[in-house]
């Protein structure tokens, strides 16, 4: 979205929506603010009692900011209330021909539904049941039917320049352990630098060029430099620098290979690793009408999980993937972008959100056109409370001082495991929203946006642990 376009969201916001009294920021949080010259006008808040009719704290409430990952709430919310915690993705299997008495075939077709979670073990269990159904040999090629989704062209890229990082991965129909690989990286006793990738996919290769060098264990990567060569194939990782000889172990994750390629890969080497049997590779197809019924359907975990992962450790491209199955379920498939923001919006008003100057971007919140206000933010946690699934949607925050996001932030304090919150960060932008359970026993949902130079710095958490702490000890 262009900045003019941003501007104008912004001032039909402002002008168009009668505000509650504004109200000062709390001295403590002003205090902050002050310390770290971030201006007031940057800072948006927003602390309500739930049950009360009217906000304790709304500061520049009406003011639309980027919320960076805490734009997985809209999302999740969404979700939930759309499609309910019991749904599940289905990935389909199915037989060319019958299955023949020596329980081979000569293509398996399968049909990817956008399950946001198939990990590692699940892939597992799941060619386990093709085999306990007969399977054992496949004479010719995988084909991959991705047509559920119909997605424009992207850059993983295209954000920061990371296309390798796994919190860049982009959607897919049939994303697998999200194309990821770790890379086990040891120093060797007789000298050398060993190089293993988990899981062992036959179909890449590591140019390990790593040797070792002085000094004490740590600085960026230990040392490590990673690349993947080949911007078609992404076949070929190559690792190179210097590892420290203090150094034992290091492990690092990456994006490798195009995802029907990392998925075929990964079959081969679990489908091996069963006593199957694979003869060919891999191509792409639309799944003939008259192929008849699936010889294998796998389901994923439920929603009301799948949310945990999304909001605990903020995975981009499984918020993506929640958007694209709302959207499907609500306008058909395939599944686009754009069908998914125009449901996340009508879930929204259905729930009494006013959604006026709220634009996406990005569902994950990794966009810089991202915007939505403190009150935007507070009504859709409001409306979270009220829900029947309110205990899904609670539980999948982080924990303060516990899990995800804020195992590190109020750790070891009176504060630990009584707020459950969404945090978010991106170059000059830090924001937190949730429910905080203060001393007294009351609940409050809270909400900070900080849109600021450096906010993501430490001037960002420092004002929203100052309001989060303010909200637990005061009320």
């Amino acid at each position: 979205m262009s900045l003019a376009l941003i501007v104008g969201a912004t001032i039909t916001v402002l002008c168009s929506r009668s505000a509650v009294a504004s109200t000062p920021l709390p001295a403590p949080v002003a205090q902050v603010a002050r310390a770290f010259k971030v201006p007031e006008s940057a800072v948006s808040v927003w602390v309500q009692r739930i049950g009360e009719p009217q906000p304790r704290v709304a500061f520049n409430a009406d003011m639309p900011r980027n919320p960076a990952s805490v734009m997985k709430l809209v999302t999740s919310f969404a979700a939930l209330e759309a499609l309910g915690p019991a749904f599940t993705w289905k990935t389909e299997f199915h037989l060319a021909q019958p299955l023949r008495p020596d329980g081979s075939t000569d293509e398996l077709w399968v049909r990817g539904g956008g399950d946001p979670f198939l990990v590692l073990e699940d892939h597992w269990r799941m060619l386990g049941a093709l085999r306990e159904r007969g399977l054992t040999r496949i004479e010719r090629n995988l084909v991959f039917d991705v047509s559920a989704f119909d997605l424009p062209p992207e850059d993983p890229g295209a954000f920061d320049g990371q296309p390798d990082r796994i919190y860049n991965v982009l959607p897919h129909p049939f994303l697998v352990n999200f194309n990821a690989v770790r890379f086990r990286i040891q120093a060797r006793t007789q000298g050398g630098v060993e190089v293993a990738a988990v899981p062992a996919l036959p179909n890449l290769r590591i140019d390990n060029r790593l040797q070792r060098g002085a000094g004490a264990c740590g600085g960026f990567q230990n040392g490590v430099v990673f690349a993947v060569r080949d911007d078609t194939r992404r076949d070929n990782a190559v690792l190179e620098g210097r590892f420290p000889a203090a150094c034992r172990e290091y492990e690092l994750s990456r994006t490798v290979l195009q995802p029907e390629s990392y998925a075929w890969g990964l079959f081969d080497l679990q489908w091996r690793q069963q006593g199957g049997e694979l003869k060919g590779g891999w191509r792409v197809g639309v799944l003939p009408a008259d192929i008849g019924t699936p010889f294998h359907v796998h389901r994923s975990r439920p929603l009301g999980e799948i949310i945990r992962s999304v909001n605990k450790s903020s995975n981009n491209v499984m918020t993506r993937h929640l958007e694209l199955a709302l959207g499907a379920e609500r306008y058909g498939r395939p599944a686009t972008p754009a069908k998914g923001q125009r449901a996340i919006l009508d879930v929204l008003r259905e729930r009494g959100v006013d959604t006026r100057g709220i634009v996406i971007g990005n569902s994950a919140g990794l966009s810089r056109e991202g915007r939505i206000t403190a009150r935007q933010l507070s009504a859709i946690l409001g409306a979270a409370w009220n829900s029947p699934y309110m205990p899904e949607y609670a539980s999948s925050l982080a924990l303060a001082g516990l899990d995800g996001t804020m195992r590190n932030r109020f750790r070891n304090s009176p504060a630990t495991g009584r707020m459950h919150i969404k945090t978010g960060r991106l170059d000059d932008v830090s924001a937190v929203a949730g429910y905080v359970t203060a001393a007294s026993g009351q609940r409050f949902l809270a909400v900070v946006l900080v849109n600021a130079p450096d906010a993501h710095r430490g001037s960002g958490e420092e004002l929203q642990d100052a309001l989060l702490q303010w909200v637990h000890d005061r009320h």
